[in-house]
């Protein structure tokens, strides 16, 4: 597998770029959370256990570890400024898949940020790292989220019954896939 490095940054545009995250992120991320925790905790498990920057400090300690084989997370970085992640999870070499996880701070939205970085993270996927089949798994109800994948021409295979425990309640996933035989004809067409 053709990973991104630590060093290694991927321009999408001139205002925006994705690098692989670091320690030293810990205090943005906190600060970012912390700052639209209210708007992320509707659909993100994790806000409440986002505490504080040694949480975050934790986190990205075990994402960053060299024991750390099925994760990559990067820093979605706007206008010189951290504004959300994006990470490749569960990565499954020998089955050649990898779900592909989001989240953006609410002012960032509807600017194409997470459409781009989607896109750039899918092209790297199927071109350098042998990838065959991409996942994004969604809340069900969460629109915003949702018109990503539908966008970028992932089919819709159904619904994880409760597959997420998000205050206090399980929440049903839909769960979208994209092949690369798929990508590769709706670039052609594009």
């Amino acid at each position: 597998m053709k990973k991104l490095t630590h060093t290694y940054q991927l321009p999408i545009a001139p205002d925006l770029v994705l690098r692989e995250v670091t320690i030293n992120d810990a205090p943005a991320i906190y600060t970012l959370i912390d700052s639209y925790r209210a708007y992320l905790r509707e659909w993100l498990p994790f806000i409440d256990f986002s505490r504080s920057v040694k949480d975050n400090e934790a986190y990205l300690k075990s994402v960053t570890s060299e024991d750390n084989v099925t994760d990559q997370v990067f820093a979605i970085v706007y206008l010189e400024r951290l504004v959300g992640i994006i990470a490749y999870k569960t990565i499954d070499l020998l089955n050649r898949k990898l779900e592909i996880g989001y989240w953006l701070g609410e002012p960032y939205q509807g600017k194409g940020i997470m459409r781009r970085c989607c896109s750039a993270l899918m092209q790297h996927a199927f071109e350098n790292m042998g990838i065959n089949r991409i996942q994004i798994k969604v809340g069900e109800g969460n629109f915003k989220s949702s018109n990503i994948p539908k966008n970028l021409g992932f089919t819709i295979e159904g619904i994880e019954r409760e597959g997420e425990f998000l205050n206090g309640r399980f929440l049903d996933l839909e769960i979208y896939s994209l092949l690369k035989t798929e990508w590769e004809a709706h670039r052609r067409q594009s």
